[in-house]
């Protein structure tokens, strides 16, 4: 669980990180983009891609196996690395496919820091 806290909150990665930011965190871009090519793999025939279905289903009230997190920490890490190729294809993601990461995103007044 707290690798994957370290993905979400991207520990400081930039799209083309200075020396001193990638010998901070380089387990967190490394993390993230695993988690990016998986959860964006194509989804078999028969079977969905699990990858997708728990980005799709993170944070979830409803699913008892959903992993809870803070979302303010995670919009905070967000606006941090919008420089950051990997944050911005995370929040794509998070935003089109998880109706609770996009639902609070919207409710924010200070959705301005995103852009």
């Amino acid at each position: 669980l707290a690798g994957l806290w370290t993905v979400f909150t991207l520990g400081g990665v930039g799209s083309k990180p200075t020396p001193q930011l990638e010998q901070c965190s380089p387990l967190a871009n490394q993390s993230l983009l695993l988690l990016l090519v998986l959860a964006n793999l194509t989804n078999a025939p028969d079977t969905p891609n699990p990858y997708r279905q728990a980005i799709i289903t993170a944070f979830s009230s409803s699913h008892p196996h959903a992993f809870q997190i803070n979302f303010n920490s995670l919009y905070t890490a967000l606006c941090e690395q919008q420089k950051s190729d990997q944050a911005t294809l995370l929040l794509y993601m998070l935003l089109h496919q998880n109706s609770n990461v996009r639902t609070y995103v919207l409710a924010r007044t200070d959705i301005e820091n995103l852009v």
